[in-house]
C-alpha cells in the first residue's frame, strides 16, 4: 500500500484518501489495483499518468471520467503551474508492468524520485538525468533529496534472475515436458505479458484466455498483445488463474488426468513470492543456485520460476549507491527500507541545516533566533516524533519549530523508549540497544496497521508537546531524588540526636557527609547549611536564660 506524500508537497502519488484529495495534483504510477484503491471515492482533477495506464484504469473502473486524466509521455518533462511555485515532472520507465513509470519531481521543495513499483536495472538508472547518477565511486553532481522506493523484497537476501533469464526458464521447462497435453500458465497479473508473448512466439501457438472467468486479464491483453489470444478452449497453452486457491485447482487438474489415465498437465507459476517464502528453508548456497537457475516443482505439483517485477535487495543496494540520495522512504510496509545497508549508513539520525529543503518538504517552519543570525548552519534533530492520525483540516495547519543555529534541538527520547525517526517508528524502525559490542541492528515492526503506515508521513511534528513530556519525566526523576535526599536527611538527624545525647552533637552537626554533598552538586542544587541538633539548641536556650 503506497504511503502519503509529506504535507509540504502540493501533490500525491498513488494515494486516494481524504487527505490526498486535498492535494492540488495527483499522480498514478501504474494500473495495479493496490495503487488505485479508493480512486472512485477520492479522485480529483488532474490525474497524471501514461495513456496506457489510463486505458487500463478505465477498463477496471468504467465509472471514472476520462477527462480527469492528463496524459504524460515516458522521458518527456512537463512544467506544472502551482500557487506555491512551478515544478517540473519527468517520467521514466519503471520496468514493472505496461504503462508503469517512475516520477522525478524538481521544484522549490527539492528533488524527489518516486519509483512506484519498479524493477531497477542499469537501463532504468541510466535513463535518469546524468547529474543525478554517480560514476566511478563518486557521488552524483546533484543528490536527490528524497527517493520514495519500492522495497517489496528489501528483506530478502536472494539474488533474483533477470526477467529475460526467468522467461528462458519457463521456455526450457516446457521443452523438458513434451508429453504434457496442456500447459497452464499462471500469468494473469498485469506485468507478466512478456512470458505469454515469448511462449506464443517460441511454440507458434496462441494462448487461450477465458474472458468470463478472467475478464480483466483478457481485456488487458486486448490492449497490449491481442495477437496472442486464442478463442479455442482446447488450445495446448492456457491461462491459469493464480491465487487464491491455486493449489486446490492445480490438485484437481492433476487428479483428473490421473483418473483418465492421461499424462499430467504442466502447471507453471512464474513469481518470486514462493522463493521468498522458501528462503528460510534453503540451508546451503548451492541449493539456492539450483533453485534460481531452473524451474522447481513443489509438493503440490506446481512448477515455479522466479520471475520478479520488483527489485531484489541486491538491486536496490546497487541503485542507491549510484544515486546516493539524502533520504530513502519505503513505499511498502512495514519498514523494509531499514533492511538496506545504504539506508542504515546514510539515512538514519541525520542532522539538517536550517535551510535544508527537508523542512519545506515537510511543511515545517524553522525559525532562527535573531541573536544567532551570523551563524550560517542550523542543526535540528527532529527525532522524537510520535506518529499521529490527522483529520483533513489538521493537515492544512503547518507545524512550527524554533531551532537555534548554535544548539541542536536534542529531543532524543529516554533510553527506555525506542528512538523515533523523522518519519515515525513505523517506517524507519528502531535500534536494538541490547546487542553485544555496541552492534546496531535495525528491526522492522511487522504488526504495524495499514492505517498508520499510510498516514505516518503526515505526522504533526509537535516538538513543544514532546518537550513538555520530557520535562515531566525529568520532574518525576527530580522528585524521586528529592525523596531520597529527604530520607537520608531524616536518618542523619536521627543519628545526630542520638550522638548529641552522648555528648558528641557539636561535632556531628557541623555538616553533611560527602555522599549527600555530591548528590546535591549532581542535581545543580546548592548544598544547604545543616540545622543544629536539638542538644545544641537546648544548651543555647540554657545560656540565654542565664544571661537574662
Amino acid at each position: 500500500m503506497p504511503v502519503e506524500m509529506p504535507r509540504g508537497l502540493p501533490f500525491s502519488v498513488d494515494t486516494w484518501t481524504p487527505s490526498s484529495k486535498m492535494k492540488r495534483h495527483h499522480f498514478l504510477t501504474h494500473a495495479h489495483k493496490d495503487h488505485s484503491s479508493g480512486i472512485i471515492t477520492h479522485s480529483s482533477y488532474p490525474i497524471y499518468c501514461t495513456d496506457l495506464t489510463k486505458a487500463f484504469l478505465l477498463q477496471q473502473y468504467p465509472q471514472l471520467d476520462g477527462s480527469m486524466f492528463v496524459g504524460i509521455e515516458v522521458g518527456r518533462s512537463v512544467v506544472i503551474d502551482d500557487p506555491d511555485g512551478k515544478f517540473t515532472l519527468t517520467s521514466f520507465d519503471a520496468n514493472h508492468c505496461p504503462g508503469a513509470v517512475m516520477f522525478l519531481f524538481e521544484g522549490g521543495f527539492g528533488t524527489i524520485l518516486h519509483t512506484g513499483d519498479c524493477r531497477l536495472t542499469p537501463e532504468c538508472i541510466q535513463c535518469l538525468p546524468e547529474k543525478y547518477i554517480g560514476k566511478k565511486g563518486k557521488d552524483p553532481r546533484c543528490r536527490l533529496d528524497y527517493v520514495f522506493l519500492d522495497c517489496t523484497f528489501g528483506k530478502s537476501s536472494q539474488k533474483f534472475p533477470s526477467k529475460h533469464a526467468a522467461v528462458r526458464q519457463v521456455i526450457n521447462c516446457i521443452w523438458k515436458n513434451p508429453d504434457a497435453p496442456v500447459v497452464y500458465l499462471t500469468c494473469d497479473l498485469l506485468g507478466q505479458e512478456e512470458i505469454l508473448v515469448n511462449v506464443a512466439q517460441t511454440f507458434g501457438s496462441k494462448i487461450y484466455v477465458d474472458k468470463n472467468t478472467n475478464a480483466e486479464c483478457f481485456q488487458a491483453l486486448t490492449l497490449t498483445f491481442p495477437e496472442i489470444l486464442s478463442q479455442d478452449p482446447c488450445s495446448r497453452f492456457q491461462l491459469f488463474e493464480g491465487f487464491p486457491k491455486l493449489y486446490e485447482r492445480a490438485a484437481a487438474k492433476l487428479a483428473e488426468a490421473r483418473a483418465d489415465s492421461k499424462p499430467e498437465p504442466l502447471i507453471l507459476r512464474p513469481s518470486a513470492q514462493w522463493y521468498v517464502c522458501e528462503e528460510e528453508n534453503l540451508p546451503t548456497e548451492s541449493q539456492r543456485i539450483v533453485k534460481f537457475s531452473e524451474a522447481v516443482r513443489d509438493q503440490f505439483g506446481v512448477w515455479h520460476v522466479c520471475y520478479s517485477m520488483h527489485s531484489s535487495k541486491e538491486e536496490l543496494e546497487w541503485a542507491l549507491q549510484i544515486l546516493a540520495p539524502k533520504w530513502v522512504v519505503s513505499t511498502t510496509p512495514t519498514c523494509r527500507a531499514m533492511e538496506l545497508n545504504y539506508v542504515k549508513k546514510h539515512c538514519f539520525v541525520s542532522r539538517l541545516a536550517s535551510d535544508d529543503p527537508m523542512w519545506k518538504l515537510l511543511d515545517i517552519k524553522v525559525e532562527v533566533s535573531p541573536d544567532d543570525v551570523s551563524v550560517k548552519d542550523a542543526d535540528c534533530f527532529p527525532l522524537d516524533v510520535e506518529p499521529t492520525q490527522h483529520s483533513a483540516e489538521s493537515l492544512t495547519q503547518p507545524a512550527k519549530i524554533s531551532c537555534s543555529p548554535k544548539k541542536l534541538a536534542s529531543l532524543s527520547p529516554p533510553s527506555k523508549r525506542s528512538p523515533v525517526t523523522l518519519f515515525g517508528r513505523a517506517r524507519l524502525a528502531f535500534l536494538d540497544s541490547n546487542l553485544p559490542n555496541g552492534e546496531k541492528r535495525f528491526a522492522s515492526t511487522e504488526d504495524e496497521s495499514l492505517s498508520i503506515v499510510t498516514n505516518e508521513l503526515e505526522q504533526d511534528f509537535s516538538f513543544q508537546q514532546e518537550d513538555r513530556e520530557l520535562k515531566h519525566e525529568n520532574q518525576l526523576e527530580d522528585k524521586v531524588q528529592i525523596d531520597v535526599i529527604s530520607a537520608q536527611l531524616e536518618k542523619s538527624e536521627e543519628k545526630e540526636i542520638c550522638k548529641g545525647s552522648s555528648g558528641s552533637a557539636a561535632e556531628s552537626s557541623k555538616g553533611f557527609n560527602e555522599s549527600l554533598r555530591k548528590l546535591y552538586r549532581s542535581r545543580n542544587v546548592p548544598v544547604p547549611q545543616p540545622l543544629p541538633s536539638l542538644v545544641a539548641l537546648m544548651n543555647a536556650n540554657k545560656r540565654a536564660r542565664r544571661i537574662f
